[in-house]
């Protein structure tokens, strides 16, 4: 017989998530005078920020070198021009790019300066200003460790192990927060606990859990569907960043992996190797392409006939062939058997000014990043001796939850920050989106203690009270154990088709197909969908909420490949197997997908343009008086 048991809680805000962007927002939620809050997270060591890096993973923001000559409009034109970007949110985000690199900073993040305390930058992608900076690989591990920090420092609460799953909202404006219990979890036992609040700040990261290949970590899930059943709209959920990953220990294998020019080679059944790189192109083309990859490592279909080439075979290796693709170090790809002369200028100008004209991919590893060879190995991965194990991978959701210049759902209360945001359209400069975490939480904390007094909610007003409630999705709960566990294969079927047919290779048809696939579930989910016991709800949990954010999703890739056709992120294939042309678009559209009845839509809409603000010091000091002072609690 299970046991259930219900706990409520109230609160005036607060925070889900764990990583960037949820400890930023309580963090400056404190400091703004705000005192019944909380941090709510399934597991405090979870997420994306902590848990992930790049070659070296970037921070993007206004550019402060010697002689950068940049300016707050000339940063928000670049994040506008990548298609799909509001204005507003633009504007913001390079406004207060500097306020929260410095707070950064100052908690201890390790960005280098020279003798004289200078921010140095360089370029990253789409950026015309040298507006970079890092610190190493793990730069957001070390934003995450510090702001946490922080929050400890403050006695704020932390309500660790509670998986928020549910949102209970009346009329427009969200009231409340339904969450399970992970550590009164056994196999015939839980604790749902319902949080009253009068705002969410929702940071939960990107819906990874929509693929199968992934270099998200392997804790991270996202849970975006909680959100789209609430009421929010998506905006540009079609709009993903694809690229090599390793698949093993997942990480991007981008910058010097590809520019000291490892050998590709692919396994079959019967396990016989092949370079196949050689099978598509020649090869000296397949040398040069692969050290593009470094630089250019997102897919993108304007370089299909180039660099991203590279992924194009590494899929049909993979998902249409269905044989595993590897990067081999050990080896010199059979391009280089004539020497470095085949290469283009580019390659060989770099490696040359690297001193790295020599030897084997290793060999070239070891002295150009000797730490790029030390991250496998703390992972128990030996690429001097062993082959890396690859494929093309989801690693970032340009899309996501519709949101203001405050960082504002359209549920009234309901604030997305971070990843979870849909702030980026077609492209974006590299490390935008760690600046994006810092901004976005910033400024739904600040709108928060601006609008209204901090309180404690009134549940007696709620047209269900939370003990009904509570009773009633556990009774709905408990309907779905049965005598097996079906929600892990749905869950994979289901990533598996999606990373074959609606990743950076789009078929019409087949997303179709799966469309219509994901709605049956959702809507029969509770006869469909079992687990045996109650120790694995929270995968059921994740499984409901992650075809919710599929079926969002692949109704926006079906809309968006009728209006733009392929661009960015995607070749779309038609019902004829031939890729779709690029469509011109002569206004800046974004697109906006919705619940409506029983299934999702989507439309277009010209997203604002970039305010053109009036900065006479006496008004804007007039106005923040009035309105942007935070409020007294009462």
């Amino acid at each position: 017989m299970e046991k259930v048991s219900y706990r409520f809680l109230q609160y005036d805000t607060v925070v889900v998530g764990s990583g960037a962007a949820a400890f930023n927002a309580v963090d400056w939620l404190y400091d703004l005078g705000r005192r019944k809050i909380a941090l709510l997270t399934e597991g405090i060591h979870m997420g994306t920020s902590r848990n992930t890096g790049s070659d070296k993973q970037t921070y993007y923001k206004l550019s402060v070198g010697s002689d950068g000559n940049d300016s707050v409009l000339e940063m928000a034109k670049t994040l506008f021009e990548g298609e799909g970007v509001d204005g507003q949110i633009a504007l913001a985000e390079a406004a207060n790019s500097l306020r929260c690199f410095y707070k950064l900073a100052n908690l201890g993040v390790d960005f280098p300066t020279d003798e004289y305390g200078l921010f140095s930058g360089y370029k990253t992608d789409h950026d015309p200003r040298q507006r970079a900076t890092s610190a190493g690989p793990l730069t957001s591990k070390f934003m995450t460790e510090v702001l946490e920090a922080s929050v400890k420092k403050k006695d704020i609460a932390i309500l660790d192990q509670l998986l928020a799953f549910r949102l209970y909202e009346e009329e427009g404006k969200v009231l409340g927060i339904i969450c399970l219990n992970k550590a009164k979890l056994t196999e015939n036992e839980l604790e749902l606990v319902v949080i009253a609040v009068n705002q969410i700040i929702w940071c939960t990261g990107g819906p990874s859990s929509c693929y199968q290949n992934v270099v998200y970590p392997a804790g991270h899930t996202g849970m975006s569907g909680a959100l789209f059943e609430a009421g929010a709209k998506g905006v540009n959920l079609q709009e993903w960043q694809y690229g090599l990953a390793s698949i093993k220990f997942r990480w991007n294998v981008s910058g010097t992996y590809q520019q000291v020019l490892p050998r590709y080679v692919s396994i079959d059944e019967a396990g016989i190797e092949r370079e196949f790189l050689n099978e598509y192109m020649t090869p000296a083309d397949a040398v040069n392409l692969v050290f593009l990859k470094g630089y250019q490592w997102p897919f993108d279909a304007g370089k299909k006939d180039a660099s991203s080439y590279i992924d194009l075979c590494v899929y049909e290796e993979a998902a249409v062939k269905g044989r595993r693709v590897f990067m081999d170090f050990r080896n010199n790809p059979s391009g280089l058997q004539e020497g470095f002369e085949i290469l283009s200028e580019e390659a060989y100008t770099y490696l040359n000014k690297s001193n790295a004209l020599f030897g084997t991919p290793i060999e070239r590893l070891k002295l150009m990043n000797p730490l790029a060879i030390q991250l496998y190995k703390d992972h128990h991965i030996d690429i001097e001796t062993e082959l890396l194990e690859i494929s093309v991978c989801a690693q970032h959701h340009n899309g996501g939850i519709q949101v203001d210049a405050n960082w504002e759902t359209s549920v009234k209360g309901l604030f997305v920050a971070g990843e979870a945001a849909g702030t980026f359209g077609v492209h974006r400069p590299g490390g935008s989106a760690l600046n994006s975490t810092q901004v976005g939480s910033m400024r739904a904390a600040q709108h928060i203690s601006c609008k209204a007094e901090e309180y404690l909610p009134n549940t007696s007003l709620w047209k269900v009270q939370p003990a009904k409630l509570a009773e009633d999705i556990s009774k709905e709960l408990l309907r779905m154990i049965g005598t097996e566990n079906t929600a892990l294969a749905v869950r994979d079927e289901l990533q598996c088709t999606m990373s074959k047919v609606a990743a950076q290779v789009r078929d019409l048809k087949e997303i179709s197909n799966l469309k219509r696939k994901v709605k049956e579930y959702r809507t029969r989910f509770r006869e469909k969908v079992k687990i045996v016991n109650l120790r694995t709800l929270p995968m059921l949990l994740k499984t409901y909420d992650m075809i919710v954010t599929q079926e969002a999703v692949l109704e926006a890739m079906e809309h968006s490949a009728k209006v733009f056709g392929s661009r960015g992120s995607c070749l779309v294939r038609n019902e004829n197997g031939n890729f779709l042309e690029t469509k011109a678009v002569t206004q800046n559209m974004r697109l906006v997908t919705e619940r409506k009845d029983n299934g999702f839509v989507s439309f277009t809409e010209e997203v604002s343009p970039i305010p053109r603000t009036s900065d006479w010091f006496e008004t804007v000091w007039a106005e923040h008086r009035e309105l942007r002072r935070p409020k007294k609690a009462k």
